[in-house]
């Protein structure tokens, strides 16, 4: 390799293992059964890409570890210095060289085979990076442009590994990325809170008249329960404005983009459910309601489509 250094294959397999396992936490199954194999795989190389992108930026890995190995970082390196190494090995795919890390490396023929630009894949970095600097939102444009960063980029590269991009279905699919990206602000309000962050507009605390100290309780309050339920009627809207991305594609694609949007509409449906209290823990959609859910995108999409 290029001035990269060498791990065992034992140790490099590992580590892929473990940050594509996380797969199966998702409120959506990221590459289902029914797609194509080649269309799985390449999928979870993306997904792995962007997995392993927030688990350094949210201080996950094992001070170091074998991710720090794989990427040339010093034992101690913080987030700040894993992301810059993770972007200089990152590089190395769209300069003809190859990477150091394992999952790098399994991105690399993705990138290759459906000429993929370096721009999604540094969004995702550059959001982990402003994690680092930013932790408040004062308004809700300012966490809307933060998830163009930190979760657009996704399904701009589902849509070109699919060979299906056009511009009206990067400004659906914008939508329901957003979407998403809100829904599990509002999942994890509790875990952000523990890590300093907080994805709540700072806006709409003051117009709830909700403070941080409201979001440190166990259980919600009123005041608390409104804004959730506010951000969660934003987060149902920018579903719908998506929802038409469904219909204008076909087969097996149709099916992946509405389980991605149903898996917001029945995450959103689970927090309801929960009485919009999200201080306790993530609601999680149970199966039932998220298939039923991803019936009526479907249906929805044939009427549309």
């Amino acid at each position: 390799m290029t001035g990269v250094p060498q791990v065992r294959p034992d140790a490099s397999a590992r580590t892929a293992v473990a940050t594509l396992d996380k797969a199966a936490h998702e409120n959506f199954p990221v590459a289902p059964f029914f797609l194509p194999r080649a269309w799985r795989d390449d999928l979870m190389a993306v997904y792995g890409y962007a997995r392993l992108v927030d688990d350094i930026g949210d201080g996950d890995l094992a001070p170091g570890g074998a991710d720090a190995r794989h990427l040339g970082a010093a034992p101690d390196a913080g987030p700040p210095a894993l992301l810059d190494a993770f972007e200089t090995d990152l590089r190395r795919i769209f300069d003809g060289a190859d990477p150091g890390h394992p999952l790098l490396r399994r991105l690399r023929p993705v990138v290759h085979r459906h000429g993929l630009a370096p721009e999604p894949f540094l969004a995702l970095i550059e959001a982990n990076r402003q994690d680092q600097r930013v932790t408040r939102y004062r308004t809700y444009g300012e966490l809307v442009a933060y998830c163009e960063l930190s979760a657009n980029p996704v399904g701009r590269l589902v849509l070109a590994i699919t060979g299906t991009s056009t511009p009206e279905r990067v400004r659906r699919s914008d939508a329901v990325c957003t979407a998403l990206q809100i829904v599990e602000h509002l999942q994890d309000v509790a875990e952000d809170l523990r890590r300093d962050r907080v994805y709540l507009p700072a806006e709409d605390l003051d117009r709830f008249r909700v403070t941080e100290t409201d979001l440190a309780l166990p259980t919600a309050g009123a005041s608390v329960r409104a804004l959730v339920a506010y951000e969660a009627e934003r987060a149902r809207g920018l579903l719908d404005e998506g929802t038409p991305l469904v219909g204008s594609v076909h087969g097996r694609l149709r099916l992946l983009l509405a389980g991605f949007t149903a898996g917001g509409h029945a995450a959103l449906d689970a927090i309801a459910a929960a009485g919009f209290d999200v201080l306790p823990g993530p609601p999680k959609p149970t199966k039932p309601r998220l298939l039923r859910r991803a019936g009526a995108v479907l249906r929805t999409a044939r009427r549309e489509g």
